[in-house]
């Protein structure tokens, strides 16, 4: 007997794979042009960025290899609901990558604080305005496409490995964006404290974006219970028939938009497994549903 496939369209290539390979292509193509120019014509300013677009790419790669990963192994039967969580695997590692460089950000400002260095404004403006222009692009091409869940209002629809790529680039635009005013400030009227201070707050709220994140993606990974809200709506459905009643419901994501679900009844009379998976609303996204009868009664 053939089992049916639980790959649920996780072999399809996903619309964020295709725009995080093109930004990827992009911070490498800026990386290369930056790394170089900063050895030809000796600027510290320009190597360091290019470094760090360096570490933004591989962090990118990242998510690239995972939705590779998931789509060409969606058939692997190993894989008991498909490939879906790698997706929100590759985001929990963004997000922590995100925190460690909250965490850098911040901690070199406060040193900048105690023991400032000079600062070659002209360059270093030049190498924050390039850099806001690329990840500024970079943001507009992954977009918001990530979204809100339509699947009974929980984050389990967000394309997570998309959500991570996107505050990544929108984490670096910020940098250079706070940069620009900082450098502006400190050039044109002295506040060199501009410059740490700025860094402080953008850590701060890169940190708030990687927590985030990691709540969304480990609540995925460790299989957390669906909203009330999606539990009282199977719920309810299921027991409009007044034969049955529900005395065990669990449900959780395995992948993008999609949940599994295991549902325990009580039966007055007959009823079929069939007859329950048609009451369950399909606007909830339940891709993988199991249904027990318990102690049937007459």
């Amino acid at each position: 007997m053939r089992l049916h496939e639980h790959h649920f369209d996780q072999h399809h290539q996903r619309g964020g794979e295709t725009r995080t390979k093109i930004v990827v292509l992009l911070t490498a193509s800026t990386m290369v042009v930056e790394i170089a120019a900063g050895l030809a014509y000796g600027s510290m300013a320009l190597l360091a960025d290019g470094l760090h677009m360096a570490s933004h790419a591989a962090a990118l790669g990242l998510a690239v290899i995972a939705y590779v990963y998931a789509r060409r192994r969606a058939r692997d039967e190993r894989f008991s609901f498909g490939t879906g969580k790698v997706n929100a695997l590759a985001g929990f590692a963004s997000a922590v990558v995100l925190a460690l460089f909250a965490v850098m950000m911040a901690g070199e400002s406060i040193h900048r604080f105690i023991e400032p260095v000079p600062i070659a404004f002209n360059q270093a403006i030049l190498v924050a305005f390039l850099g806001l222009i690329v990840n500024g692009a970079s943001v507009v091409i992954l977009g918001e496409h990530h979204g809100h869940d339509h699947r009974g209002g929980h984050s389990d629809g967000h394309d997570h490995n998309l959500k991570a790529a996107h505050l990544h680039v929108l984490a670096d635009a910020l940098t250079s964006l706070l940069a620009i005013v900082a450098l502006l400030a400190a050039k044109h009227f002295g506040a060199i404290w501009m410059d740490p201070a700025m860094g402080i707050v953008g850590g701060g709220l890169v940190a708030v974006w990687a927590w985030g994140l990691v709540r969304d993606t480990s609540s995925i990974l460790l299989d957390r219970q669906a909203p009330t809200t999606v539990l009282d709506q199977i719920r309810k459905a299921v027991e409009a028939d007044k034969r049955l009643r529900v005395i065990d419901l669990h449900v959780w994501a395995i992948g993008p938009g999609y949940r599994a679900g295991i549902i325990s009844v009580r039966v007055r009379g007959r009823c079929t497994v069939a007859e329950i998976e048609a009451m369950v609303p399909a606007d909830l996204g339940i891709a993988h549903l199991t249904v027990e009868f318990r102690d049937t009664e007459d």
